[in-house]
């Protein structure tokens, strides 16, 4: 499932998740998202998720976050792909 930046900034205190590098990261991600290698979020998602909570996912153009929640999604998570992933944020602060 999708969730575009509107709906999602509807939420209170929805749990983000950057699931792109620790570079791009560090550069810039959305606020009080916290990052989380793709990688490790799919091979060890019990580490860092909770079958309880709601999660949104970005990455840089919403491709792979999109892929990795089918993933997560499988696995019984509640996992949410943002649209457009961090580029789209970027165009929604205009």
């Amino acid at each position: 499932m999708e969730i575009s930046f509107i709906e999602l900034f509807k939420l209170k205190d929805p749990i983000i998740i950057d699931i792109r590098s620790i570079e791009k990261y560090n550069d810039n991600h959305i606020p009080r998202s916290i990052n989380i290698d793709y990688n490790l979020l799919i091979n060890n998602p019990n580490k860092y998720l909770n079958m309880n909570n709601n999660y949104y996912i970005y990455c840089q153009r919403g491709i792979t976050s999109k892929k990795v929640t089918q993933i997560l999604r499988s696995f019984g998570y509640n996992v949410f792909s943002i649209i457009g992933g961090y580029e789209q944020y970027i165009l929604s602060k205009i």
